[in-house]
C-alpha cells in the first residue's frame, strides 16, 4: 500500500511537470528570442517554484545590474521557469537539459554565472570555463549554510561584509577569503519593495517571521509550534499591536504538527480581523519583501537570513532561542549579542516588545553590528559596491581572455556527460 501511494504521488508529479514543461515551451516559442551574444551575465536557477524567494529578493538589484551589463536567468526546471516568467524577473532562457544548456551559452557572451544556492545541478554548470562561476546566496546569515565547504567550488563569492570574512575564515580550510570573497554589503536594501497593505495608525507593528521546521536537528531554528502561536495570540489580544505574520513558505513541508500551528496563526489572523477589522492584521505570504521590514516596529525572526534582512534595516530586534537544543547556533557574530526571546519570554511577549523598544543600550549595540555585517548602509552604497564587483569581474575575464588569446582552446563538450534528461 505504502509503495502504491509513493507511485502514485510520482505519477502524478511526473504528469504535473510534463505538463508545465509543455506551457513553458509553448510561452517561450510565441516570444521573440533571445538576441545571439546579447548577455554576459546569467543567474543560474535549478530549482523549482518552492524555492523561488531565493531568486525574488535579487530581481531588482539584478535588473540595475541588466542596465550595464545584460542579464538572463538559465532555468533548469519548468515549474521555476513559469514562475519566473509570471514575475519581474529578468529574461529567462529554459534549459531543462546539458544539450538545452550548451546550445544556449554557445550563442552567448556569458563571462560571470551568478548562483543564488547550492543546488547539486550547479555542478552541471560547473563544467564550462572560461567564465567566472560566483555565489551571491539568497541572504546573509550565521546558519551553517553560510558556511558549508560547497563555497569552494566557486570562483568567487559576493559576501555581505566582514562578518562573512570572518565566518569563511574560522571555517572552511584553505580557503583565501581576501582573494576569493568580495564585499557588496545588502543591494537588496536599495530596494525594499512593495507598499503598506495597512493604513497606519498608532498601534506598536510586530514583525514575525519564522523559518521553517528544518530536515535534521542541527538545522531546528523554526520556532512556529515553540514560540509562535503563543506570541502571535498574546499580541492580537491587546488592541494595540499589529501582527505580520511572514512564515518561510516551506513550514510545514516535514512536519504535520508545525504545519497545523502555521495554519492555526493564520486562522487565528482571520478571526481577530473579523471581529475587529481595525487591527488590520497582515498573513503575509506574498513575494515581495521590503516594506515589512522597513515598517515594523519590532521585528521577531528565527535564526536564518531574516534576522540579517531586518538587521540591515537597524531597527529593535528579537531572536527566538531554538527550542531543540540540538540547533547548532554560531556565538561568535550577532547571534552572541542579540535579543534572544526564548519560549518563557514568547509567554510575556507585549513586555518584552516594550522593553527592546526602550532600550537605548541595544539600539547601540545594534549599529555596531549593522556596520560589521553590512558596511555602509547608506541608500544607494550596496549597489555600487555590487556593479563595482561584477566589473572587477569582466576585468579579470578579459585579462585572462588576453593571456589565454593564441593558446589551444579545448572544446568543452562531453558526450559522456551524465543528467542530460528532460525533466518528466
Amino acid at each position: 500500500m505504502s509503495d502504491a501511494k509513493k507511485a502514485y504521488r510520482l505519477l502524478r508529479r511526473a504528469l504535473a511537470s510534463r505538463a508545465a514543461v509543455q506551457r513553458v515551451r509553448r510561452r517561450l516559442a510565441d516570444a521573440p528570442p533571445h538576441p545571439e551574444g546579447r548577455y554576459q551575465v546569467a543567474v543560474y536557477f535549478a530549482d523549482g517554484a518552492v524555492n523561488m524567494y531565493q531568486m525574488r529578493q535579487w530581481y531588482r538589484p539584478l535588473a540595475a545590474l541588466a542596465a550595464h551589463r545584460p542579464v538572463v536567468v538559465l532555468a533548469r526546471q519548468a515549474a521555476g521557469a513559469e514562475r519566473l516568467l509570471d514575475e519581474d524577473a529578468p529574461p529567462v532562457a529554459f534549459v531543462p537539459t546539458v544539450r538545452d544548456l550548451e546550445r544556449f551559452i554557445a550563442k552567448q557572451d556569458i563571462r560571470v554565472v551568478l548562483y543564488v544556492n547550492q543546488n547539486t545541478r550547479n555542478f552541471q554548470m560547473f563544467r564550462y570555463g572560461r567564465r567566472w562561476h560566483v555565489f551571491i546566496n539568497h541572504g546573509e546569515s550565521d546558519k551553517m549554510y553560510m558556511t558549508t565547504n560547497q563555497y569552494k567550488a566557486y570562483d568567487y563569492a559576493l559576501v555581505a561584509g566582514q562578518a562573512a570574512r570572518d565566518r569563511l575564515s574560522r571555517t572552511l580550510w584553505d580557503y583565501d577569503v581576501d582573494k576569493r570573497t568580495i564585499e557588496i554589503g545588502r543591494p537588496q536594501a536599495d530596494h525594499y519593495s512593495g507598499t503598506l497593505p495597512y493604513t497606519p495608525d498608532d498601534r506598536t507593528v510586530v514583525l514575525y517571521a519564522p523559518t521553517w521546521e528544518g530536515d535534521r536537528p542541527s538545522a531546528h531554528y523554526g520556532s512556529i509550534a515553540s514560540h509562535g502561536e503563543i506570541l502571535v495570540n498574546a499580541l492580537l489580544a491587546t488592541g494595540k499591536h499589529r501582527v505580520i505574520y511572514r512564515p518561510h513558505p516551506r513550514s510545514g513541508v516535514v512536519d504535520d504538527a508545525y504545519g497545523a500551528a502555521h495554519r492555526r496563526i493564520v486562522s487565528a489572523i482571520a478571526a481577530t480581523n473579523a471581529a475587529d477589522p481595525t487591527g488590520q492584521h497582515i498573513y503575509d505570504d506574498g513575494a515581495e519583501l521590503g516594506w515589512q521590514l522597513s515598517a515594523a516596529d519590532v521585528a521577531i525572526v528565527d535564526i536564518s537570513a531574516m534576522v540579517y534582512d531586518r538587521l540591515a534595516a537597524g531597527r529593535a530586534l528579537m531572536i527566538t532561542r531554538p527550542s531543540d537544543e540540538r540547533a547548532a547556533v554560531d556565538t561568535k557574530g550577532y547571534l552572541a549579542d542579540c535579543e534572544w526571546l526564548t519560549v518563557d519570554g514568547a509567554r510575556d511577549i507585549v513586555a518584552e516588545v516594550e522593553r527592546v523598544r526602550a532600550d537605548e543600550a541595544a539600539v547601540a549595540r545594534l549599529a555596531m553590528w549593522v556596520q560589521h555585517y553590512f558596511g555602509d548602509t547608506t541608500p544607494g552604497v550596496a549597489t555600487a559596491k555590487f556593479h563595482d564587483a561584477v566589473e572587477r569581474l569582466f576585468a579579470e575575464w578579459e585579462r585572462w581572455h588576453a593571456h589565454e588569446m593564441g593558446a589551444v582552446v579545448v572544446d568543452e563538450d562531453d558526450d559522456d556527460e551524465e543528467g542530460d534528461e528532460e525533466e518528466l
